[in-house]
């Protein structure tokens, strides 16, 4: 809990289609130079290690897009260059994201004689009307077919849902999560649906053509996934991510408890921190085929690392940080915050928050309590004002 460790993130930009609520960094395209692409993931993580030279690799993650497809051939070199260039931990974690239809499914065997040994599922509903509704290309049968067949490829296997879905009830809710248990080892993710800009579900919302829950409603779902995952034994170790002991996400981790991390691929950021302490952020150029020109160009597909102000920093260890139960440690505030504690937060403001039921300051760590986490932006407008 004292180190975050240093994961390696890796993007794969491109789906089969773009889900009306997603405003990630994912594109369509009919082809694929499957060749081209993994020679240039493996030269950006050459140019990767540069900025961030001897740090130990925690985990590896390959996310998206939909990572599961690529060829399994191009995850084995981009793993085989990272521990050609960085020392890996034993018993490094190297998890891949993955749509459950049959053909990527198909792929497991591939992706774990390449050295995935962790895999998350993108099910998002286990009905085929909500499936439907969300633009799943999937069925909730295909859904569960790769489920099983995930865990006799995998040591560790996830998946995600969304909740607060158009005329979702609690009891409809409560009862998919029933069976989402049934299917689950170790980790589930349960995302509430929020409408971002630029999707479709947005389009559609200002219309009034989608109606997604009202607060109220939102609230009494996350209450009762807290309640079900807990007396499961799955506790909710931060805001939407839940599981047995032992078996969180730790490449996720690294990002809330504040860690460096390399971002390879177009869109993807990074944090690594300088021989004197600063902290630097990257960002790759987010269009595909513009990041694959630079990188055939320049070795990389970066636009210019950047120096995080103090402001931001402090920002972004409480944004991360407050998001998990453990919370922050107090002995990191001068390293990430610039100051101690009670200079670096309003302590007013800290006051009114704790004596509310939001936050606690016990055992060295600061933490948002479940209440405080269920409302954190709120918490975090006060702490940061």
């Amino acid at each position: 809990m004292t180190d975050p460790g240093f994961g390696v993130y890796v993007h794969w930009p491109f789906c089969l289609a773009k889900c009306p609520y997603c405003d990630f960094n994912s594109h369509v395209r009919e082809r694929v130079d499957h060749d081209r692409w993994r020679t240039a993931l493996v030269a950006e993580v050459d140019h990767r290690a540069t900025l961030a030279p001897g740090r130990t690799v925690t985990s590896v993650f390959f996310g998206g897009g939909t990572p599961s497809l690529m060829e399994p051939a191009t995850v084995g070199a981009v793993l085989d260059r990272i521990a050609l260039r960085w020392p890996v931990a034993a018993g490094v974690e190297v998890t891949l994201e993955a749509n459950p239809t049959s053909v990527e499914a198909g792929r497991f065997a591939g992706y774990r004689a390449a050295g995935v040994n962790r895999v998350s599922l993108g099910i998002q509903a286990l009905n085929d009307a909500d499936l439907k509704a969300l633009g799943r290309a999937h069925s909730a049968a295909e859904a569960e077919g790769a489920i099983r067949l995930a865990h006799r490829h995998f040591d560790r296997v996830s998946f995600d849902l969304i909740y607060a879905r158009p005329d979702q009830t609690v009891a409809a809710w409560e009862g998919e999560l029933r069976r989402a248990l049934d299917l689950a080892a170790g980790h589930l993710s349960l995302y509430q649906l929020t409408i971002e800009e630029g999707t479709r579900f947005h389009t559609l919302h200002e219309r009034g053509e989608l109606v997604v829950p009202d607060e109220d409603v939102a609230g009494d779902l996350y209450e009762a996934t807290q309640a079900m995952l807990e007396a499961a034994g799955l506790p909710a170790y931060e805001i939407s991510n839940h599981a047995r002991p032992g078996e969180e996400s730790r490449h996720n981790l690294v990002y809330w408890r504040y860690g460096d991390y390399a971002g390879v691929g177009p869109g993807a950021h990074g944090r690594h921190t300088g021989s004197d302490g600063g902290k630097f952020a990257t960002r790759a150029h987010r269009a595909p085929e513009i990041w694959l020109e630079r990188v055939a160009r320049h070795g990389h597909g970066l636009h210019e690392s950047e120096a995080v102000d103090a402001g931001a920093r402090r920002a972004e260890f409480l944004m991360m940080g407050l998001r998990l139960a453990e919370g922050v440690p107090l002995d990191r505030f001068p390293a990430e915050a610039g100051a101690s504690m009670e200079a670096a937060i309003d302590r007013a403001a800290l006051d009114r928050l704790v004596a509310g039921g939001f936050l606690a300051v016990a055992d060295g760590r600061l933490r948002a309590t479940a209440e405080g986490r269920q409302r954190l932006n709120g918490v975090l407008r006060m702490l940061l004002a």
